[in-house]
């Protein structure tokens, strides 16, 4: 018994010991390249055996060996056992790690071994996203299913300007669209109005308050009262009606009044419009002979280095027992550090190439139309789990001879069905209206239901509420007041 005991106590401290390393692991792949950059400096700070190149290697000091002798022990008394020979073996072996990794940025085209800052003429790039696109990335943690993002794009699309769906709004019929249960679809619905804004979704303005309240809030039957079956009479201001109903005082009522009127009647406001974020990719495409090539931009990293006085210390072998543990440490610690690092360019590298083979038409043919792709495709294809590749594409980017895209702009729901029963995007479906309404008769604009109709002769099936919603996503008017400002 206590044999299986300390067994279980052993597994725990193992498994206490590898939660940390795997959390940073995932938490650097998932890192767009600029605060990548950060994290790094920030965990050179924390190990006194690696800096970078151009801080430090010019003006750096290495101590002599009288000096050594001197601020270390005298070396008679140095521990030469099998133990302090292992440390300096380990400690010249990542030394080999970090000139190979530095040699090979130099020949892969991922970066220099120079300033990084002076590598970037163009710093950043202008990229624009919307408010909308930013509240659906709260959802990123919870590795969703794509039926169950769809279906949650899609409640959020169904929204007006102030962030409510339409009062009758049947959720378990959308939820069934997309292969969804009735008990599933609700609990999407409740996680999307608890996400910030809160109350977005929600279909009336009771529910949507209802959204923001606090546990605390939650907890107090008269709020909850004034905001639920009671906020007919608070609109109305029938304090002292409610006031009776739960045998309080007026100014009871009043007071929790006023904490309700600090809650937002209008969510959506919150999250419309173009936001311009300044970025800088992560990933750049270069098409060279007839291909693409994928050059991971990092800059910093093959800047990597032993610092100059513990390389003289690991040469020399002045190591006492204590000191030895702690570049023993230290040595794991950045080992760790590169194979992270390691993991992350590789990842991104066979997510980049995953895309371009999958967006064949996007990058060979110039077609600007982005074809029905999903997570789980590019997971399969790479080997990866979809959680994998979420991180991987969130907020990264990539710089093509099309311009500067989002990753994720490369994954998109189905829009409908083509005549051979395969799914299409909705980039194809918005290029096919773009290019029907440029060439229609000026005079005699198509209607909604004409491009229903002009798409389903060119082989795709969508309904007129997706041709509706998007000709409005990209701002083309309906037919009558196209007609009146030509």
């Amino acid at each position: 018994m206590s044999g299986m005991n300390q067994n279980v106590s052993l597994n725990i401290k193992q498994e206490l010991a590898l939660r940390p390393k795997m959390l940073q692991s995932l938490k650097m792949l998932a890192l767009p390249i600029l605060e990548l950059e950060s994290y790094i400096k920030q965990e050179l700070q924390q190990n006194p055996l690696l800096e970078l190149r151009e801080e430090k290697e010019s003006e750096e000091r290495v101590e002599t060996d009288a000096e050594m002798a001197e601020n270390n022990v005298p070396l008679d008394d140095v521990d030469n056992n099998s133990e302090m020979d292992e440390t300096v073996d380990e400690a010249k072996k990542l030394s080999e790690i970090l000139d190979q990794w530095s040699e090979f940025h130099y020949h892969s085209g991922s970066g220099s071994a120079v300033d990084a800052d002076s590598e970037r003429t163009e710093p950043v790039i202008r990229y624009e996203r919307s408010g909308k696109e930013k509240y659906l990335e709260q959802l990123y943690p919870l590795a969703l299913k794509d039926e169950e993002m769809d279906f949650i794009t899609e409640l959020v699309d169904s929204c007006d300007a102030y962030g409510f769906l339409p009062k009758r709004f049947n959720i378990t019929a959308l939820g069934k669209r997309f292969g969804l249960g009735a008990r599933r679809s609700e609990e999407l619905h409740e996680i999307v109005k608890s996400m910030f804004p809160k109350g977005i979704t929600a279909r009336d303005i009771s529910e949507c308050l209802m959204a923001q309240l606090s546990d605390k809030q939650r907890d107090n039957e008269i709020i909850l009262g004034m905001v639920g079956e009671h906020f007919e009479d608070l609109i109305h201001r029938r304090y002292q009606k409610i006031a009776s109903f739960y045998g309080v005082a007026s100014e009871v009522i009043l007071s929790y009044r006023e904490q309700i009127s600090k809650l937002d009647p209008k969510p959506g406001l919150r999250i419309l419009g173009n936001n311009a974020a300044y970025v800088y990719p992560d990933v750049t495409l270069k098409f060279i002979d007839g291909k693409y090539e994928v050059i991971i931009n990092d800059s910093v990293t093959p800047n990597i280095i032993i610092s100059p006085r513990y390389r003289a210390m690991i040469h020399r072998g002045y190591f006492d027992r204590e000191t030895a543990s702690f570049v023993r440490e230290r040595i794991n610690s950045a080992k760790f550090l590169i194979k992270s690092i390691y993991m992350r360019m590789k990842t991104l590298d066979q997510v980049s190439r995953s895309i371009i083979k999958h967006q064949h038409d996007f990058f060979y043919n110039g077609s600007g139309i982005i074809h029905s792709l999903t997570y789980s495709t590019i997971a399969q294809d790479v080997g990866k789990s979809e959680s994998t590749i979420s991180r991987v594409v969130k907020h990264k980017y990539v710089e093509t001879p099309y311009g500067v895209f989002a990753f994720k702009d490369f994954f998109t729901s189905t829009a409908g069905r083509d005549d051979n029963f395969e799914s299409i995007s909705r980039h194809k479906v918005k290029n096919h209206i773009i290019r029907i309404i440029d060439g229609e008769d000026k005079s005699k604009p198509h209607s909604d239901q004409e491009l229903v109709e002009l798409l389903k002769e060119e082989g795709l099936n969508v309904s007129r509420r997706i041709v509706n919603k998007y000709r409005d996503e990209m701002g083309i008017l309906n037919s009558r007041l196209r007609k009146i400002q030509r």
